[in-house]
């Protein structure tokens, strides 16, 4: 398990008095089965686990769901990983999603899109759907957990580090998931035995 990195938080100086650094790790595992790898944040209240989503999957769910084919595409063509979230805290956590930025190696931080952002999207193409993408933001009360995508646009097998956000007891506290990787685009075939 690697450390985990303390956010830039000193180009913020706003939020320093108000903010917090969680000390924690990344903990990395991949799928046998299939090559896919997941992330899980490691000794933090707020958990986060992010698990690679192959294009051809997330064209599979919005297919099935009527989305229109370039909606579909649109959607396949984002970093987009499968992500659970918990309270293992003994008081109420706050996220939202907006806050959250993946740094990639030329130290650009970019946005997630919200789903908030994406219902806009989908519904001014006629399509009334919502349930796939996390919640943009909300209060997890104790025990509480919840799951959906998350998606970034960064082409696919791109590397990056999350830098990720929640609110407890009236302070903000930051954490980063490093090593992330998006899906590639497919699969590596693997070797055949002779």
């Amino acid at each position: 398990m690697r450390e985990m990195k303390i956010s830039a938080l000193y180009s913020f100086p706003a939020l320093l008095l108000a903010a917090a650094t969680a000390m924690a790790g990344t903990v990395h595992s991949t799928n046998p089965s299939n090559g896919l790898s997941n992330w899980q944040s490691a000794d933090t209240p707020f958990s986060l686990q992010l698990l690679q989503l192959m294009p051809d999957n997330v064209r599979a769910v919005y297919s099935n769901k009527g989305f229109p084919h370039a909606l579909v595409e649109e959607m396949a063509g984002y970093c987009i990983f499968g992500s659970v979230i918990r309270n293992l805290a003994n008081e109420p956590i706050s996220y939202d999603v907006a806050d959250w930025r993946a740094i990639t190696a030329d130290g650009v931080r970019h946005p997630l899109r919200t789903k908030t952002e994406w219902l806009k999207i989908w519904q001014s193409q006629g399509v009334d759907f919502g349930w796939s993408i996390l919640p943009a933001a909300q209060t997890l009360e104790v025990g509480d957990w919840g799951q959906g995508f998350s998606t970034v646009k960064l082409p696919h097998g791109t590397r990056f580090d999350l830098d990720y956000s929640w609110r407890q007891h009236g302070k903000t506290f930051h954490a980063v998931l490093e090593g992330l990787q998006c899906a590639p685009e497919e699969l590596p075939v693997p070797p055949r035995k002779p």
